[in-house]
């Protein structure tokens, strides 16, 4: 009897073949678009309507040495806030066309429309001209030469757009820089002058949120999207951070004692804002520095409850030393 066991017949291989490449214009992580999405609301995203909170937020601050308020006053402060709101539109909108590649590589910003492939290049170009030429009649129908802190903004914008962005240091300057030419276009609206401290206070505010952006994006982003990352470290921004905060602390302050009149009228009341400040500032810090958030620094403190609630309570102390100083007791 034969006991030699035959070997088993081999396994038949079968050959797949390769997927086809992609082409190489084909966006590096750009996803399908989003059928399901209205295509007007991809457009209106492309607005960041998010970020209109910060024109709502400075713009109306020169109201708080206006004198007297008046419903044209509040009419003044509210056409800046529109012309400031077409004028950062049209300068995301113009970012984002010209970003579109690098915002491919972003694992956040890959997402949005223009990156994405749900909008066009065409439609965005069309939207951009449309912003710009709701942006120029604006400036017609307002008052004459009291829209100059608009055009100065959106040079500077685009001067950061087209390359400033790469320089350490002055990216994050020219950012806080236009927070300041929001102050100054509702001061100009109002007619009124713009406290020296108070333009501190705001520009070193906004330079503090930009650092600690750049601080998050040190970790999270690379150097592919932002080459001015190359320039900090995360030691050497937490410094700048900290310092920058105590400037503001002291800025505020100063502005309190020295330039804000309703705070004479209301002594008391206003000093009682001080710690409220200092608080928002300690705890934006801690929402960085601990807890490593800052990615989005407007959702960030809109989001965070003890932000909110500290701000709701400086809120309400300024608005009775307003009230105060307009009608003492």
């Amino acid at each position: 009897m034969d006991t030699t066991q035959s070997s088993p017949a081999p396994a038949r291989v079968v050959a797949v073949p390769p997927a086809p490449p992609d082409p190489p214009d084909a966006p590096v992580h750009a996803e399908a678009p989003a059928r399901h999405r209205p295509y007007l609301l991809d457009l209106f995203a492309l607005l960041r309507p998010h970020q209109w909170v910060k024109n709502l937020a400075v713009v109306p601050l020169a109201l708080l040495d206006a004198r007297p308020w008046s419903g044209a006053a509040l009419l003044r402060t509210g056409w800046a806030v529109v012309g400031f709101t077409l004028a950062s539109a049209l300068v995301y909108v113009v970012n984002d066309l010209a970003d579109r590649e690098r915002d491919r590589l972003h694992p956040v910003k890959r997402r949005r429309p223009i990156a994405s492939g749900r909008v066009s290049v065409a439609a965005a170009a069309a939207l951009a001209g449309g912003l710009a030429l709701s942006l120029l009649g604006w400036a017609l129908v307002g008052p004459a030469w009291r829209w100059w802190p608009a055009a100065v903004y959106l040079v500077i914008s685009f001067a950061y757009a087209r390359g400033l962005k790469h320089v350490p240091l002055v990216d994050a300057f020219i950012v806080a820089t236009g927070f300041v030419l929001r102050l100054a276009q509702g001061a100009l609206a109002l007619g009124s002058g713009v406290s020296a401290w108070l333009a501190l206070c705001v520009f070193c505010l906004c330079l503090m949120l930009s650092l600690g952006k750049r601080r998050h994006e040190l970790g999270a982003a690379g150097l592919a999207h932002r080459p001015a990352l190359r320039g900090y470290t995360r030691a050497f921004l937490d410094h700048l951070v900290v310092l920058v905060a105590v400037l503001t602390a002291m800025s505020y302050v100063c502005y309190l004692r020295d330039d804000a009149t309703f705070a004479s009228k209301a002594p008391l009341v206003m000093l009682l804002s001080a710690p409220c400040a200092v608080f928002g500032l300690a705890r934006y810090l801690q929402v960085l520095l601990v807890e490593d958030g800052g990615a989005e620094p407007v959702r960030v403190l809109l989001r965070d409850r003890a932000t909110v609630v500290n701000a709701l309570v400086w809120g309400v102390l300024v608005a009775v030393a307003l009230l105060l100083s307009h009608h003492p007791l």
